[in-house]
């Protein structure tokens, strides 16, 4: 565990504001996704931990446990349909219902110049970022259609409102999702289901701290990568709280949203 994931393991507020809810999050391993888990859980949710990495997974339900959470784990890829039915189904089979789904698994693509790109390479972005949270979407949305609520949150990225230099594999899968989050909030718009996004910059995770060095082999740094526009990058609990209130009845009116949190990243 890093440092960011250590900050990120905090208690939470013991304020219950989601008692009973069932909140699945996708991408629980580490970062946002085991920042969000911690904070839902000592809330009063019942969290669905899912990862594809068994041992971090395992360690963020520990974490929860520890904080007097409630929750269980599934390992899953997210690319894999039979996968994502296996955790819908988990969650189905311990809780008996599906409050929320945080679908926030992702992965970066290497830095590098848009001809260069292999197509392996662009086929598992675009399959763990986009079909992953298709699929999460897709068998979800049968439960929630069926109980007449629900609410949806995507993980996308700033690269869902603007490229990115040398990330074009990345900054398609992520303006994929913003087109998911929007198509489907249109359709269960009067369903009682509601399905948003967020779209975090720089965050300080496991996934990112690589970036500094490949920018640098890339041969390409972005102006605004050495010194954010806030000053730093994001800590994972930072957008958790983020998280925290969009799966509250607070944002009750809210759907379709493409939400930046970014540190003004993008102005």
């Amino acid at each position: 565990m890093d440092k960011h994931d250590a900050l990120s393991s905090e208690p939470a507020s013991n304020v219950r504001t989601h008692e009973g809810k069932v909140i699945i999050i996708t991408g629980a391993g580490s970062g946002i996704g085991r920042a969000s888990s911690i904070k839902l859980a000592a809330r009063g949710a019942k969290v669905v931990i899912v990862d594809f990495n068994e041992a971090s997974g395992q360690e963020t339900l520990d974490l929860v446990k520890s904080n007097g959470g409630d929750g269980i784990f599934v390992q899953a890829d997210v690319a894999i349909s039979a996968d994502v039915q296996n955790y819908v189904q988990k969650t189905l089979d311990a809780f008996g219902k599906i409050d929320v789904l945080f679908n926030n698994a992702g992965m970066m693509q290497k830095f590098q110049r848009f001809q260069d790109v292999s197509e392996e390479e662009f086929d598992r972005v675009i399959d763990v970022n986009l079909k992953g949270i298709f699929l999460g979407m897709k068998y979800v949305l049968q439960v929630m259609d069926k109980q007449g609520y629900g609410h949806i949150i995507n993980t996308a990225s700033t690269t869902a409102i603007r490229a990115e230099h040398s990330l074009a594999s990345y900054t398609a899968s992520k303006h994929g999702v913003a087109g998911l989050t929007k198509a489907a909030a249109i359709e269960y718009v009067r369903k009682g289901i509601r399905i948003n996004a967020i779209c975090p910059g720089g965050v300080a995770t496991s996934m990112t701290a690589a970036v500094p060095q490949e920018l640098t082999e890339s041969g390409y740094i972005p102006e605004e990568f050495p010194n954010m526009r806030i000053g730093r990058y994001a800590d994972p609990a930072e957008l958790a709280e983020i998280v925290v209130f969009l799966a509250s009845d607070a944002s009750s009116y809210m759907t379709g949203s493409i939400i930046l949190a970014d540190g003004g990243l993008t102005l």
